[in-house]
């Protein structure tokens, strides 16, 4: 007894030394072409980025905050993504769980009827025999070739993955709120701003009509006025139906009914940030969509490495283990105890190509996953360089669109004076106006612009989520 447990440590011995012998190849990260990521006009050497600035320091708006805490809570995109932390981490545990050794127990009662007529049924008196038995088996594989290591790196690094996908969602999900939050208040400052000019086009009706009755002006130039009002009331209803969608997309973001929406005034705001990009590179630790990347690439050459050492021989010790019986009262003596130790190497030999098909789809996999990972990096940079790109569009068109409203409100109060005294004609007044509303509902949409681009380079650039 003593030798038999003597040749099976020195067995397990020799397997726990051999497993230094790993045909796994270690995870690099492989060369990637960082310093190209921005346009060349943008490219950036501070050494900080924007996206690790908190969210509550870029959107100040207390309303605007509350709506943020509320939507990482209760949105559904968030919940399902926790879901899939849950389960990827249930299978990191089960790869932890790989070197253990596995133990099952089998408790059974047979019964046997022998036929008279039967080859041994006719020598027996009794013919009718019960058996007990209790077994428990263990089973343990030698991590000989690392395949065990590189399966729980794999689920290790699946885990980090789904991690890193649920702060993408956040990331997604905080830009969208603000930039929704953001687009109603430009929308009520332009309803604002049409509800006033519709005043002004009540006043330029009767305006039109005592100069109609003054002899100045004919029929048509008191329609053309009336249409110009309506014309208002037109916009005016497209708004507000606007406002309606963008409060249930809100509502809908926050994982809530639609309902109307509580918020502060675009007037109010104040979102001036320190634009600071960052190198590209960091881009790689930054951005939570490019660290799902590379997690999914490790996840992948790990599984690479399964499949490789699926071509090399495995290493079991099985035991088993129990009390066998055919008298009940004498089930559990000694001489009813029995044990069974089976060590041996598995090397496969023809197995229809399955282990070769297998390593060649998971080459091909891994081959996907740094293809995806590299795309990722690119499209990060290609958001960077479009956010910065429409910020900057969007501050310049603010400055020229502010002179471009002042002067065409002057032209529209100087038209008004001038036909009064029939120096202009009414389609010139009726223009002069239209553009002056114009101009002034499309300064708010510049201004809406410029933060939603704030909004997108923080999101292009990871932020949120830290």
């Amino acid at each position: 007894m003593k030798n038999k447990i003597y040749k099976i440590g020195l067995l397990v011995f020799a397997a726990a030394v051999m497993q230094s012998c790993f045909v796994a190849k270690k995870y690099e990260r492989p060369e990637l072409k960082t310093e190209d990521l921005y346009r060349t006009e943008v490219v950036s050497a501070d050494s900080t980025s924007l996206a690790n600035v908190s969210w509550d320091k870029i959107f100040t708006d207390p309303i605007l905050q509350d709506y943020i805490k509320k939507g990482l809570q209760n949105n559904l995109d968030i919940r399902i993504a926790m879901q899939n932390i849950a389960a990827a981490e249930a299978t990191m545990k089960q790869g932890k769980a790989g070197y253990f050794p596995t133990l099952s127990g089998n408790a059974d009662w047979t019964h046997q009827q022998l036929s008279k007529n039967s080859q041994l049924g006719a020598f027996l008196q009794d013919r009718s025999t019960d058996q007990y038995q209790l077994t428990g088996t263990l089973s343990w594989e030698a991590d000989i070739w690392g395949k065990i290591r590189s399966n729980k790196r794999a689920a290790n690094a699946a885990y980090l993955q789904s991690i890193a996908a649920n702060q993408a969602v956040k990331t997604q999900l905080i830009a969208s709120i603000a930039s929704t939050y953001y687009q109603l208040l430009s929308l009520d400052a332009q309803i604002k701003v049409a509800e006033e000019s519709l005043i002004n086009r009540n006043e330029s009706i009767e305006t039109i009509i005592a100069l109609k009755d003054a002899g100045n002006v004919n029929e048509v130039g008191v329609k053309q006025t009336e249409a110009q009002k309506y014309a208002t009331e037109i916009i005016i209803a497209d708004l507000k139906n606007n406002v309606i969608i963008l409060e249930n997309a809100l509502n809908n973001l926050l994982g809530e009914g639609s309902k109307k929406i509580a918020r502060g005034t675009f007037e109010s705001q104040v979102m001036q940030p320190e634009i600071t990009l960052g190198v590209p590179a960091t881009l790689l630790r930054n951005r939570p969509d490019v660290i799902a990347a590379e997690y999914n690439l490790i996840s992948t050459f790990e599984q690479t490495n399964v499949a490789r050492s699926n071509f090399y021989p495995t290493l079991k010790v099985t035991a088993t283990g129990g009390f066998q019986s055919i008298d009940l009262q004498q089930w559990f003596s000694a001489n009813s105890f029995f044990s069974n130790v089976v060590t041996g190497l598995t090397q496969p030999i023809f197995n229809q190509r399955q282990i070769r098909t297998r390593f060649e789809v998971a080459k091909a996999n891994q081959e996907k996953a740094y293809l995806q990972f590299e795309q990722s990096l690119l499209t990060a940079g290609k958001e960077v360089s479009d956010a910065l790109a429409q910020y900057n569009n969007e501050t310049a068109k603010i400055t020229i669109r502010e002179k471009q409203v002042d002067a065409l409100k002057k032209a529209a109060d100087y038209s008004d004076e001038l036909l009064t005294y029939g120096l202009v004609n009414y389609l010139e007044v009726l223009t002069a106006k239209d553009n002056a509303l114009n101009t002034e509902l499309n300064l708010i949409d510049n201004k809406y612009r410029q933060y939603n681009a704030i909004i997108q380079l923080y999101r292009a650039l990871g932020g949120g989520w830290q």
